[in-house]
């Protein structure tokens, strides 16, 4: 049964919490999934029968949380993430998906001390600049700025909406333009088939960093979702090796 918050912003958060040992497992989630998704699943089996600590949440405007997304930027989102972290004692390991990844590297910049590992699932630090704004044409940014919003194709159900909102509010939360120290383990794990996020995020941001011990692993003809009975272990063995 899920549990619920409100943020200091007056957002209604949803959120499972799995009791255990420590460091806490966090998950966080991708952009428009929520925390009923296979790997928010599968990590908390695992968690169960490994005796760990896991959490995973639904952002505003995501799954049973209140908000709608069109509403939602990055900042709300960290923000949602940041209060549901404020009920946790001790260590983090950090599980981001995608826009989850991006969301993880914020927590870990303003709160390193609080953070033994981080594990990055195609990870996409910075989407919003560099994978929408730098590949809308320019009728569409015409658009976004006339309207405020744009609806792009999805490979998952209904088109995104795209905020002016979203991109600018996006622009202060940058990871990839200023240092990155992460002093702690990271792992970044990216499938090469991948149509949303490419190997070359995934190495731009292994040789941005600054950490003691980061690794990339690349899998040959893995997806965007990265939920196959391949590489849902390989979520697995990363987390117990920052942990």
């Amino acid at each position: 049964m899920h549990k619920t918050l409100k943020t200091p912003q007056g957002r209604d958060i949803a959120y499972h919490r799995t009791e255990g040992r420590g460091p806490t497992v966090v998950f966080l989630g991708g952009f428009k999934s929520d925390m009923a998704g296979t790997k928010a699943v599968h990590l908390e089996t695992w968690a169960k029968a490994a005796g760990r600590a896991y959490v995973r949440l639904d952002y505003s405007g995501h799954g049973i949380s209140s908000g709608t997304f069109e509403e939602g930027s990055i900042g709300d989102w960290v923000e949602d993430s940041c209060a549901v972290l404020e009920l946790i004692e001790g260590p983090l390991v950090l599980v981001g998906s995608s826009m989850g990844g991006w969301i993880a590297l914020q927590i870990a910049r303003a709160q390193p001390e609080r953070i033994a590992g981080l594990v990055g699932i195609a990870a996409a630090p910075d989407f919003t600049e560099d994978g929408f704004w730098a590949n809308f044409p320019p009728h569409m940014r015409e658009a976004l700025e006339r309207e405020g919003k744009v609806s792009l194709p999805s490979d998952y159900g209904e088109p995104y909406v795209i905020t002016k909102r979203l991109i600018e509010e996006g622009r202060e939360r940058l990871v990839l333009r200023t240092p990155l120290s992460l002093p702690f383990p990271v792992r970044l794990l990216q499938g090469t088939e991948d149509t949303s996020v490419t190997t070359e995020t995934a190495v731009r941001l292994l040789e941005h960093a600054d950490s003691p011990d980061m690794r990339l692993t690349l899998v040959k003809g893995a997806d965007h979702s990265f939920s196959s009975e391949t590489c849902l272990p390989l979520i697995v063995q990363a987390i117990e090796e920052v942990s």
